[in-house]
Parts: structure tokens; C-alpha cells; sequence
């Protein structure tokens, strides 16, 4: 049981898995920048440091509480869990019923990490019962599990403008860190509070701060391949001190170009404005690049960037002199490249599997899900990204979110007088039990078509 496996790794992986002991490898060009013994100590302290000694605080909580984790357990299967998904696993991943028919991505849903987070946030509840519980940002992308959150009375911080609103918190309070993490300065600021601290960051999420500040001390400028406004980019950045994000290709062939070509500089930064730290000289600050990730990308997009990258500092300082000047981590989260895998399979046995379309469920915020729905949609299948079940219509209408990021409404199933056949998968963030509900609604569209 995935649940149960995911609680009783809350103490192992955390150990196992440790922020500041990141897996790394390296590949053809993805070699260290020399740097001297003073240009190192110059660069000894950094806000990894820092942050390692904010986890030493005594109210800093990163290993769960045992007391209560038998009570979550029970409580994360009854919320998550789904007969009909246990039937399609272990029926081949196929089921047929009221003239549907299903087929299963095999990697799909909670990865262990957002079981992890959900579990450490349950169980910050039940183990300080009387005190104020805040969250700094959504737990998860998941409608459903930021309700269960809301119905345990667990306060939200008040986003205001491009900030939050701190002032709700107060001496003795309890403050979880989603699992996307926090950033910097919001750490520093809990660290000088009289609270409680109850992080819940992915580690595969914590391994992309410690890529950031092996650039630090190298003296790079790090390359995020991430949306700058993402809760988990936002955190990143934090701990760099000199960097820039693209979100895609056509940014990142923008920035080859000016690293090779030069521009116009102005216009570069009014472009990239938002993306850029502060201060940020593109004359100056791109002579040295280290590449990391926002982990719910799409992998291999991050790898093309990476290609193009090597390939840049290659024109630009020839082959021999561009070791020193780019440097790559792979810091793509395995449970995102699983997901994105299957739908792959889903996609190029289309034909063979006659289906009508693919279903991708999860939040609409919810980064790794959008990814999976580009996979199809760029190879041409009809595919719709729904957050929850009531997104289908009992009017055979589907209101879904587009590759635009629009919210559509649309006819959905095109003829009901034929059994449906479909593909499904979902998000990294999302339960089995919306998985059930969403194929419950489609089952019960096609029955009462039939009756009719």
C-alpha cells in the first residue's frame, strides 16, 4: 500500500534521501568549474548554511510524529484511496464497465514525496492539537487535499500583492512549509519567531537548492529552467545569488543567442525582468552558467536546454575553455519523468488501442499535470486536463484547461451511441480517489445515454 510505505519512510528517506547529501551525477560537458582554495572560503558561508542551521532549531521539525501516525495513515487511505484503481492495477491497468473502457497509465498519481508532505502536515495537526496551524502556500497543487486541510482548520497565508501577510502568526503558532518548500527569507523569518516549524519540502525539490549553491560557490551564474512565478521556483531562487530563469526553448534560445551574438540589452531585460536577480548585468553574469531545475518540468526539454547550453559555451569559448564554463546537475525528479513516461506509452499505442481520448487529472496549478497534457496534445490526441470530477457534465460537457492555461467549456464525449474507449492518468499531486471519481462520472454519463 502506497500510503502505508510512504509513512514509514517519513524518518528512513528523510535520513536516507537528506537535503544536503544530493544524488548527482554528471555527463559529457556537466563538469565542476575550478575555483581556488580562497575563492571557496570567500563563498564558505552561504544560505545553505544558513538554512542548515535553521533545521538545527529545536522547533524545526522535518522527521514527523510518531504518536500520531497510525491515526493519519488510517485517515490518508480512507481520503486517497480507491477500489476502482486497485482494480485497474491489478487487472493490467484495462477495465471495461457501462460501456467504458479504461485504459491506465502505468506511473500515475502520488508520488511518494507528496505522501510524505501530506503526511507530515496531517500529522503537525494532530500532534499540536489547541494551536493556530498555518501554511505558508498551498500544500500541494490538489483542490482535494488543500480542502481536507481547510476542513482540519488550517489557516493559509493571505497572499497581498507580489507578497504574503505574516502578521496573522503569532507567539506559539505552527507554520508548515509545503512541499514545493519556502524561500529563503520566509525561513529566516520563522527562524526569529516563537513558532513552530514543520517543513515538508520534497527532497528531490531540497536537491535543487543544493545544485544552486554548489553554483554559488563556484562562482556561476545558475540557469533555472522553471516559471519564475511557481511556488518551488520562487523558493530556488532564494537560495542563488546570481541567476536567471526560462521557461521553455524559445527563452533559452533567446539566451544562447545573447551569451553568443550579444543584443540589445535593454530589450533583453525587459524580457527577462521578472526572471533575472537583482541587480542582474547580462554583460557580466553569463560568462559562467550552472544549470538546474524546477522538478516538475518536462524532462526532456530540460535535457534539450542542457544540449544547448553545452553547445553555447562551446561557440562562444571553444571546446577546451567551456568545462569551466558550464556545469550541469540532474535534478529532474524521477516520479516526474515516470508519469510523463507512461503517458508516452498511452500516447504512441493510440492507434492500437482505438482510444477516443486521454483524461489527465489534476490541479489546474498543478505544473507536472500540465506537462502530462502537452504530451498528448502535441501529438495530436484529444486530450483534457480536469481538476476534479464535477468537471464533467451531466449534459455530456467537459470544462477543462487548456495548453494556454485557458479554463474551456466544451462538448465532451462525441458519440454516445458507441462504447467509449479512453486513456487516464494523473498528476503527481493527485489521489486515486479523484481518479474514481472522475472515471464514477464518466461511467454514469455513458449509462444514462444509453438508457435513453
Amino acid at each position: 500500500m502506497k500510503l502505508a510505505i510512504a509513512l514509514s519512510l517519513l524518518v528512513s528517506s528523510t535520513e536516507a534521501f537528506a537535503p544536503h547529501q544530493p544524488r548527482t551525477a554528471f555527463t559529457g560537458l556537466h563538469m565542476s568549474a575550478p575555483t581556488t582554495d580562497q575563492e571557496e572560503g570567500a563563498r564558505a558561508i552561504t544560505k545553505k548554511a544558513e538554512r542548515l542551521r535553521f533545521m538545527k532549531n529545536e522547533q524545526f521539525h522535518r522527521k514527523g510524529f510518531k504518536e500520531v501516525r497510525e491515526d493519519v495513515e488510517t485517515t490518508m487511505a480512507e481520503q486517497f484511496e480507491s477500489k476502482l484503481v486497485q482494480d485497474l492495477k491489478t487487472n493490467d491497468f484495462v477495465i471495461e464497465k457501462d460501456g467504458v473502457k479504461v485504459h491506465l497509465a502505468k506511473d500515475f498519481g502520488f508520488c511518494w514525496g507528496v505522501e510524505r508532505s501530506i503526511a507530515l502536515a496531517y500529522e503537525a495537526v494532530e500532534h499540536f492539537p489547541g494551536k493556530t496551524v498555518h501554511i505558508t502556500n498551498e500544500l500541494i497543487h490538489n483542490p482535494e487535499v488543500n480542502d481536507h486541510l481547510s476542513d482540519m482548520k488550517v489557516q493559509f497565508i493571505e497572499k497581498v500583492g507580489e507578497g504574503k501577510d505574516f502578521s496573522t502568526i503569532n507567539d506559539g503558532d505552527v507554520v508548515i512549509l509545503p512541499a514545493f518548500g519556502a524561500s529563503f527569507e520566509e525561513m529566516e523569518l520563522f527562524d526569529k519567531k516563537n513558532v513552530e516549524v514543520v517543513d515538508t519540502t520534497c527532497p528531490w525539490v531540497s536537491k535543487v537548492w543544493n545544485t544552486v549553491d554548489t553554483h554559488q560557490k563556484k562562482g556561476l551564474t545558475s540557469v533555472i529552467h522553471g516559471k519564475y512565478a511557481h511556488e518551488e521556483t520562487v523558493a530556488t531562487v532564494s537560495f542563488c545569488e546570481d541567476y536567471i530563469c526560462v521557461k521553455n526553448m524559445e527563452e533559452a534560445e533567446m539566451l544562447s543567442d545573447y551569451i553568443v551574438n550579444g543584443g540589445d540589452t535593454e530589450a533583453f531585460m525587459a524580457h527577462f525582468g521578472k526572471a533575472v536577480s537583482a541587480g542582474f548585468d547580462p554583460e557580466t553574469m553569463l560568462t559562467k552558467l550552472g544549470l538546474a531545475n524546477q522538478t516538475t518540468m518536462y524532462k526532456k526539454e530540460t535535457r534539450a536546454i542542457g544540449q544547448l547550453l553545452q553547445k553555447t559555451m562551446m561557440k562562444k569559448y571553444g571546446p577546451v575553455d567551456a568545462q569551466s564554463h558550464y556545469m550541469e546537475f540532474d535534478t529532474i525528479c524521477d516520479a516526474t519523468q515516470e508519469r510523463q513516461d507512461a503517458i508516452h506509452d498511452l500516447v504512441e499505442n493510440v492507434d492500437e488501442l482505438g482510444l477516443d481520448f486521454i483524461l489527465v487529472i489534476g490541479g489546474w496549478d498543478s505544473s507536472n499535470t500540465a506537462h502530462l497534457l502537452e504530451i498528448p496534445i502535441k501529438a495530436g490526441v484529444r486530450s483534457f486536463h480536469i481538476n476534479r470530477a464535477e468537471c464533467i457534465g451531466a449534459d455530456n460537457t467537459i470544462t477543462h484547461r487548456n495548453m494556454d492555461g485557458e479554463i474551456v467549456t466544451e462538448s465532451f464525449l462525441e458519440n454516445m451511441s458507441k462504447d467509449v474507449v479512453m486513456g487516464v492518468t494523473s498528476g503527481a499531486s493527485t489521489p486515486d480517489a479523484a481518479v474514481q471519481d472522475s472515471l464514477s462520472s464518466i461511467f454514469m454519463l455513458k449509462k444514462l445515454s444509453d438508457s435513453e
